[in-house]
């Protein structure tokens, strides 16, 4: 089997790519970045350098493959975000119609259910409706939760300020929370198995928490057995990310996705869709994590 991974070798395309070529597979990996050739040709892969922005270097690479990884690289130049988001789903949408590509695993998110007021996830909706436009190709939408790597930016508040929050505050442990580690796994065994058929999609969490719950593993995994999520309103949370150098469009969409977070709209569909199994990577276990981060700082 052909495989075109996009994504270059990044936290989920690393482990994908190695996992399709242990299986025997012909591998090829998208990278923008000519210095990571010789990686990805050291695991066995090809690498194919261009952009995504680029439908006639997409149509080229993906010729002859049996399925496609597409994941929407992050751009946080774009001067509308959703829009540009949106384009790249639609650039992939062309490139697999021209090939007649059957199987397609795509890296959505948690939220995409939804065409507006969640933040960047609204341009990953226009990106799932893209994909869906074609016919007779088997599509499989991977959504995972918000992803704990993302309380890393809480570094500097925790330091600075003796706190950790954002702009919403779930309760009841009802905020999911995925590890790349555990969309990987997902990733691959549907890769492998290709036994998808029509349009459908897959929430991937790998640990349901409260906000207070993050606070306090991480507070006892740094010593600040004390620290407190704080609900910060919209308007802090836009001036905190803009005095962090965050441009404009970016700082808008990140308040929007917070607030679709702390209303429920960012979860209704996960919950009415709720996955049979979490992954293995837990709170604490990334309380250990971040950590190590945070003594690294």
């Amino acid at each position: 089997m052909k495989y075109v991974i996009t994504g270059s070798l990044g936290n989920i395309g690393l482990p994908v790519t190695k996992a399709l070529l242990k299986a025997g597979h012909d591998v090829t990996v998208i990278t923008s970045k000519q210095q990571n050739v010789e990686a990805i040709e050291a695991l066995g892969a090809k690498a194919a350098v261009g952009s995504v922005e680029d439908v006639d270097f997409l149509t080229k690479t993906f010729a002859g493959a049996n399925a496609v990884y597409t994941m929407v690289p992050p751009n946080f130049g774009a001067a509308e975000w959703k829009k540009w988001i949106g384009s790249i789903g639609k650039n992939y949408a062309d490139a697999i119609k021209a090939n007649g590509i059957k199987y397609v695993v795509n890296l959505s998110s948690v939220g995409a259910h939804r065409e507006n007021g969640v933040g960047p996830v609204s341009g990953l909706h226009l990106a799932e409706e893209a994909l869906n436009s074609l016919t007779d190709v088997n599509i499989k939408h991977l959504r995972p939760a918000y992803f704990y790597q993302n309380l890393f930016s809480n570094i500097g508040l925790i330091k600075n300020a003796g706190i950790i929050g954002s702009n919403f505050n779930v309760t009841g442990n009802k905020f999911g929370l995925v590890d790349p580690s555990d969309i990987a796994a997902v990733a691959i065994e549907t890769l492998l198995q290709l036994n998808f058929t029509g349009h459908s999609i897959r929430y991937i969490v790998s640990d349901e928490v409260s906000t207070n719950a993050i606070a306090n593993e991480i507070g006892k995994a740094i010593g600040k057995p004390d620290l407190a999520w704080v609900s910060f309103t919209n308007e802090q949370a836009y001036d905190g990310m803009k005095q962090a150098g965050l441009p404009e469009e970016i700082t808008k969409n990140y308040v929007e996705m917070g607030e679709a977070v702390n209303s429920g709209i960012m979860y209704e569909d996960y919950w009415k869709n709720h996955p049979s199994t979490l992954g293995k990577t837990k709170l604490a276990d990334f309380a250990k994590i971040f950590a190590a981060a945070y003594n690294a700082n």
